[in-house]
């Protein structure tokens, strides 16, 4: 499905090189076949060194040479790349924009006030950091008039580089990115926190890191592959007067359930904001 398109990013970014090395690190796509544009010299240079792509200087010469083409960019951005590029966006193209906060009808207006006369399919997208080594989780939605076969692409594209949720209301998007888009951070600070406790508690850190980056990791394929809600695993941890009992204690002293939720809602809030809503 994917051997004979030329995907482009509009954007150079960190999020780009993440999906760009997951790309081509799960087999999926090759180097040659993958092009991207910034207005960052540094970025073209360093992504077409690490991962041999080709690159551009400038938006529309990516577009003119994509058939599928992500938009990259941060979303104060999108307007003026969009309109940069409107010309180039020919028939038979499918845009997949992951800029937080930008819905599919606000792109589609953009083009048609840069003067595209015809329809361009666009998907929204919110995939996450860890795509980098093949375990990201991306949400995905169809904009107005983008059918089927548009969104299998979108989805073959995704999938080599972790789990692929489809979303049906575009509304929900902004809860994708609060939960999931934004999630990574809130677990490496999580993990971080581990690593400082067992440092206070007497560990060496190199010991505690490997400890905690271990347990987390642990914890969560066990909670995808167990039968068991989580509830139930955490009480199989959790012995009547034991050492983790104790510790759920503090965290529910320090209010952490209620802080998680208060993260995720405030990250889904400006998502809302960045699209004006």
């Amino acid at each position: 499905m994917l051997t004979k398109k030329t995907i482009g990013f509009l954007g150079a970014g960190n999020l780009a090189e993440a999906l760009i090395k997951g790309l081509i690190g799960s087999g999926s796509v090759k180097a040659g076949q993958i092009i991207a544009s910034d207005r960052i010299s540094d970025r073209l240079i360093h992504l077409a060194e690490a991962y041999e792509i080709k690159v551009f200087s400038k938006n529309f010469e990516t577009v003119r040479n994509a058939d599928i083409i992500f938009l990259t960019v941060k979303p104060n951005d999108v307007a003026d790349v969009l309109k940069e590029a409107a010309a180039d966006f020919t028939q038979g193209k499918l845009l997949i924009s992951v800029a937080a906060g930008v819905t599919t009808s606000k792109i589609l207006e953009t083009l048609k006030e840069a003067g595209l006369a015809h329809f361009v399919p666009v998907v929204r997208a919110m995939p996450n950091t860890p795509a980098i080594v093949a375990q990201g989780a991306t949400g995905i939605c169809a904009g107005i008039g983008t059918g089927e076969r548009q969104m299998e692409l979108a989805k073959a594209l995704f999938e080599p580089i972790g789990k692929v949720e489809i979303v049906d209301d575009e509304s929900l998007m902004d809860a994708v990115t609060g939960l999931s888009g934004s999630g990574p951070a809130y677990v490496f600070l999580f993990i971080e926190a581990l690593i400082d406790g067992g440092v206070k508690a007497g560990l060496p850190r190199d010991t505690a890191k490997r400890l905690a980056m271990q347990t987390v990791a642990g914890a969560a394929a066990l909670a995808m592959q167990s039968p068991k809600d989580l509830e139930e695993l955490r009480r199989m941890v959790s012995s009547p007067g034991g050492t983790t009992i104790e510790g759920l204690k503090k965290l529910d002293e320090g209010g952490f359930r209620e802080t998680v939720v208060s993260a995720v809602e405030a990250a889904t809030r400006r998502a809302r904001e960045l699209s004006g809503r």
